[in-house]
């Protein structure tokens, strides 16, 4: 165990100082761990270990960067039950359902993704008599959050290798357990010393010292809109490369010819996973007005099959918020809501009925919600549904895009060409139509304030690229 330590040019490393930091167990409140706490000092270090990893691991070539990636895959299998247990234990993801079913294989299917896109992708092309490269932007800070660990983490790593960029790592000091099994995997995969770097710590301690190195090339930073913007702040002087994947308000758009069973339990299910704490939840359900008595039943309905209780057991299906901060933050987002005067359909404030202790929220459905709430503005980021009305489907477009964020959107329709239709006319990065899942070889991004730049796939290797045009190549 490296909990003490952090991974620095190859070597588990002693960190500058002594700070120490528990990780708490949000299902039982108790510690379950403790890292070291970084700072500037460390990352000093790390970057001038990047830094002076990057010229060889730059110039290696596509067969030795998709051979690292198949060795990281085959070696992250060998993990993989330690990455779930880590997750369930660091941020309270229901093992059996979510920490080992999604979770832990969402991280494991990035490597894969990258290496697809890095197989055929286009470094060097004829443009005329210029010649147009892509190569490597430099030293990379990633910056990464509570709320999917292996993904993010995975995300940002993978296609910064299958760049040929080098880079320093700061998870969530919340959520750091998954990112320590993360290192060692990458350790043992042979990723070069240098390459990938792994500094814990905070944002105030670490995070900021990243963003404003003048040594750091780019920082891609996920997290929410408000952290956001001191990362663009703190990274202003130095001009250097900004990708952010932000927060978000996403509208589930239920056109009056949809499946009103099929579509309303989808939507209730999607927005519940991982107890809410999905930047893309689809967390405004908008429905007809003349139909909202139907859909209340039909949500409640759905929102009664959910088993909240210890992420250790089998059967349950929503574990706690991740850590006490998001459960006052949501306990306050449904005081409010009451306050406002939205209907509450289901759920409420406190802790569901026979939980004592943990940082467990009861999922909560308000419906009759009008567009100037608190519920229907701010990302609450936890089991709270809204269930808007509206007039007829300009209304339903004009009540998805009235937000300052951007990253996701849901429309059902019997008529996939009606779908189609009004997805094209929503603001936002990525639209699912009729229940469509993720995928991760397809961009993932948002507009207006819910980010900059894309990740996943192709596009995701594409952001840690700087383009190069010689002219005068082919005279």
């Amino acid at each position: 165990m490296h909990h003490h330590q952090f991974y620095i040019d190859g070597q588990w490393t002693a960190p500058a100082g002594a700070a120490r930091r528990d990780v708490i167990d949000p299902a039982s409140e108790a510690p379950v761990a403790s890292i070291a706490m970084g700072s500037a000092a460390d990352v000093e270090r790390a970057v001038a270990a990047a830094r002076a990893a990057f010229p060889a691991f730059a110039a290696t070539s596509r067969e030795v960067r998709l051979d690292l990636l198949a060795r990281i895959g085959a070696a992250y299998k060998k993990r993989f039950d330690d990455i779930a247990q880590a997750i369930s234990a660091e941020m309270g993801a229901p093992f059996k359902m979510l920490a080992s079913g999604a979770q832990a294989a969402s991280g494991l299917g990035h490597f894969r993704a990258a290496a697809a896109a890095l197989q055929d992708f286009s470094f060097d092309k004829a443009h005329g008599a210029t010649r147009i490269v892509r190569e490597p932007i430099g030293v990379c800070a990633l910056v990464t959050p509570w709320n999917w660990p292996a993904n993010q983490m995975a995300c940002k790593i993978a296609p910064a290798l299958a760049a040929g960029c080098t880079m320093v790592l700061k998870p969530s000091e919340l959520a750091p357990l998954s990112a320590v099994v993360l290192a060692e995997i990458l350790d043992e995969a042979g990723v070069p010393a240098g390459v990938f770097n792994l500094v814990n710590g905070d944002g105030e301690g670490v995070g900021a010292a990243l963003a404003a190195h003048p040594e750091v090339d780019m920082i891609s930073f996920t997290g929410s809109t408000r952290a956001g913007r001191l990362v663009m702040k703190a990274a202003a002087d130095t001009l250097k490369k900004v990708a952010l994947e932000l927060g978000g308000k996403s509208a589930n758009i239920l056109l009056d010819d949809a499946d009103f069973p099929k579509a309303v339990k989808h939507g209730v299910l999607t927005l519940m996973l991982n107890s809410g704490q999905n930047c893309n939840a689809p967390s405004r359900l908008l429905v007809p007005a003349e139909r909202i008595d139907e859909v209340e039943a039909l949500a409640a309905a759905a929102l009664a099959k959910i088993v909240v209780g210890d992420p250790r057991a089998d059967a349950t299906t929503m574990g706690p918020l991740a850590n006490a901060a998001q459960f006052r933050r949501v306990q306050q987002f449904i005081e409010a809501g009451i306050a406002e005067g939205a209907r509450l359909v289901a759920g409420g404030p406190g802790r569901p009925d026979g939980i004592e202790r943990g940082f467990f929220a009861r999922p909560t459905i308000f419906s009759r919600v009008s567009g100037g709430m608190t519920i229907a503005r701010e990302e609450i980021f936890g089991p709270v549904l809204s269930i808007l009305p509206y007039r007829d489907e300009e209304d339903a477009i004009r009540i998805a895009n009235d937000t300052p964020y951007g990253l996701s959107g849901y429309v059902s329709s019997g008529d996939l060409e009606r779908a189609r239709r009004v997805a094209r006319r929503l603001r936002s990065g990525n639209v699912h139509l009729n229940g469509a899942p993720v995928d991760t070889t397809a961009p993932f991004g948002g507009y207006k304030q819910s980010g900059l730049g894309r990740e996943w796939g192709a596009w995701g290797l594409e952001e840690f690229l700087e383009t190069k045009a010689i002219l005068g190549y082919g005279a």
